[in-house]
């Protein structure tokens, strides 16, 4: 008591002592980040912000939805938004300087074509053709509906002055009937020219030596195809946090024990209490919900369903009968068949035809219920007159487009599968092999049963097989003591005297986060990334249901041109050609081709009809270049050295012959045409590509 008196009496003081203290954290943290604040902004393009809180909740909204139905990480859609607002923002720029504008006619066009809104019966007037007042109306009176909608509208601005766009480049893309001809002459002139080639093969790598500086060269003189985002290199070892083969044992131990009961004493009791055993238990779901790591399943399985290593044994058991311990995947098991029914799952194909007014039939249906009999009826006898017609039959008239591509396979159900009664009346009712039509609310269906196979119902304990506390604790001191033995050390080595290893190096990019074989590990590589982090520091990192990671900052590749270590395997070999050309050229020389063949131990070859678009020379392969020297020299003259892309090559031209002039290009201008219609897809990179784009994700994610 008297020293919360004494505590009361300085409470001021102590209060003064502590804001002092903050003070002073506030103001170191201040100086250590060199008075550095928080970008608001996620990022910018040309100069345009893109503001952090929208860019949030776009970025919480697709991490929410996920991509093609599979989840993804909140960097993955980080990443996925930050392409689509980089995107928008140089469009939109473009759609400025264009000066292209939509109007409430291209939002409602670009609507239409989404089937949810253009087929949608609430939409369609009687002719089944879209009715705008409809559409209106129901927005009108469904405002919750509306505000969605109005969100789309944004999206659907965009689209529709893309398409403006697009049109615009495509028009800007013209093809004449020049370009016809030009395209026709590079293809159908040819000609006929002797030649000599001493390929780079015939010196040996080992012969010229590419240097560091000579990659630096090509590189500067080439800097475009050489440019690299800023990176880090992380070397890391990883001591997983994983059962011992002690562990396993236990466990084994431990589930071997539920099929033999066991005595446990009751503390409310004072006695001893004998637990039944897997073999002997009364509800086996019970047993298997108090014991189990997995939840009881009472459904029916089939064989190819079961674990594969174990499947054959598990469905061979009779009723009762126990299968196990056996390992299944990371868990300990043992397995009770439970009951088996035959025939309880089925595979089958089935042709679709539907009616006006059906379950799903496409708005444009007109056909009635009794023509769709009638035309059911049809194909029916042409399959059974011929079974093996079948996919084919559902791939031409099947009118159900989930299956159509597939020959109508619908794959296995079982009776508890959610199908139309008719249908699974038919397919259970019925031995494989046998095809009849069945009527359904979707329509008339030709089924054709494929498959059948029986099913049993298991009862599973499934035990974890987990490390000890004993294993984790020494996973962590290991980890622990490595975090310490290397910093300032050589990584290596120290891994080395500790036994570990030590794992290829990670380059990571600032919004990356895989991580080798340790899978996504952002957090590693935001400190690999962090002012305070200095090439050669370590750190350890713990990581649930992984292990520890022990990382270090192996170097930091600033922004610019790529490293040399990463040029060298594209540039290497075309030094080396070039070296190896070099000493080719001073050995090709002489007055005839045949003295120049003799002097470096090759042949005279010929070439009887190469032409510019296909200069591809028997082989060898593409030497457009030489080809081209062929057409613009003179016959029967010995030409200078010509460096091509398999070696040095000196030519004789022989003949050239002219194609004869056609009436008109249309099929070589419809070519060009079509190379022309994808310049719009090229659009992104290049505006990309000369952009100035600030992007401060790191600050936030």
């Amino acid at each position: 008591m008297a020293v919360l008196q004494k505590i009361r009496k300085r409470s001021g003081l102590l209060l003064l002592v502590i804001g002092l203290a903050l003070l002073a954290f506030v103001i170191q943290d201040l100086f250590s980040n060199g008075m550095k604040s928080q970008s608001h902004d996620v990022g910018s393009v040309n100069g345009k912000d893109i503001a952090f809180e929208d860019f949030r909740i776009k970025v919480a909204n697709t991490e929410k939805n996920g991509q093609n139905g599979q989840p993804i990480t909140q960097t993955q859609a980080a990443n996925q938004v930050w392409e689509q607002e980089v995107a928008i923002a140089l469009i939109n720029e473009q759609f400025e300087k264009a000066g292209i504008r939509t109007s409430d006619n291209h939002i409602v066009e670009f609507f239409k074509k989404d089937p949810n809104i253009g087929q949608n019966p609430m939409f369609l007037n009687q002719l089944g053709k879209f009715d705008l007042a409809k559409f209106k109306e129901y927005f009108k009176n469904n405002p919750e509906q509306a505000q969605m909608m109005k969100d789309r509208e944004k999206d659907a601005d965009i689209n529709s002055k893309f398409q403006i766009y697009s049109s615009m480049i495509k028009a800007g893309m013209y093809v004449t009937n020049a370009d016809g001809k030009f395209k026709y002459e590079l293809e159908a002139n040819k000609v006929n020219f002797d030649y000599v080639s001493v390929l780079y093969s015939t010196i040996k790598d080992s012969d010229v030596k590419v240097t560091d500086a000579d990659i630096l060269e090509y590189m500067k003189k080439n800097e475009k195809r050489f440019k690299s985002e800023e990176t880090r290199e992380i070397e890391y070892v990883l001591i997983e946090d994983k059962p011992s083969a002690k562990d396993e044992e236990e466990m084994k131990a431990k589930i071997n024990g539920l099929l033999t009961g066991s005595v446990v004493y009751n503390k409310e009791t004072g006695k001893n209490d004998t637990l039944p055993s897997f073999r002997n238990a009364t509800n086996v779901a019970d047993f298997v919900g108090a014991n189990s790591d997995k939840p009881y399943d009472s459904t029916y399985v089939t064989k190819q369903n079961l674990p594969a290593e174990h499947a054959d044994k598990l469905f061979a058991l009779p009723a009762g009968e126990i299968y196990g311990p056996y390992i299944n995947g990371n868990y300990y098991c043992i397995s009770k068949v439970m009951g088996r029914k035959a025939g309880d799952q089925v595979k089958s194909s089935h042709i679709l035809i539907s009616w006006v007014g059906a379950e799903r039939a496409a708005p444009k249906e007109k056909r009635t219920k009794e023509e769709a009999k009638v035309k059911a009826d049809a194909l029916l006898a042409q399959v059974l007159a011929n079974p093996s017609m079948f996919q084919m039959m559902a791939l031409t008239n099947s009118e159900d487009p989930s299956v159509q591509q597939n020959g109508g396979d619908m794959g296995f159900i079982s009776r508890e599968t959610g199908f139309a009664k008719g249908y699974k009346d038919f397919v259970f009712n019925n031995p494989v092999g046998k095809i009849g039509i069945a009527e359904t609310e979707f329509g008339y269906h030709i089924i054709n049963v494929t498959d059948k196979q029986d099913a049993i119902r298991l009862a599973t304990v499934a035990q974890k097989i987990e490390a000890s506390e004993q294993t984790t604790n020494e996973a962590f001191t290991k980890a622990t003591q490595f975090e310490m033995d290397a910093a300032g050390k050589d990584f290596t080595t120290v891994a080395k005297a500790a036994k570990l290893t030590v794992n290829p190096s990670i380059k990571a990019k600032p919004m990356d986060e895989a991580f080798g074989a340790a899978g996504n590990q952002r957090q590693v590589i935001k400190w690999a990334y962090s002012d305070d982090t200095n090439v050669g520091d370590v750190k350890r990192f713990e990581v649930v249901n992984v292990g520890n990671i022990i990382a270090r900052l192996k170097k930091i590749n600033e922004k610019g041109l790529m490293t040399v270590e990463e040029a060298k395997p594209m540039v290497e070999s075309i030094i080396k050609n070039k070296k190896k050309a070099e000493k080719i050229m001073a050995k090709v020389k002489g007055s005839s081709l045949e003295a120049i063949a003799k002097a470096n131990a090759t042949t005279v070859q010929n070439a009887p009809a190469a032409s510019v678009d296909n200069a591809v020379l028997a082989n060898v392969g593409l030497e457009a270049k030489v080809v081209g020297t062929a057409f613009g020299s003179p016959a029967n003259k010995v030409s200078a050295p010509i460096e091509g892309n398999s070696g040095v090559y000196v030519i004789k031209t022989k003949s050239v012959a002219k194609a004869p002039k056609l009436p008109k290009y249309d099929d070589y201008v419809n070519k060009l045409k079509a190379n022309a219609g994808q310049a719009s897809g090229r659009v992104f990179p290049a505006l990309k590509n000369d952009a100035k784009i600030d992007d401060n994700r790191l600050e936030f994610y």
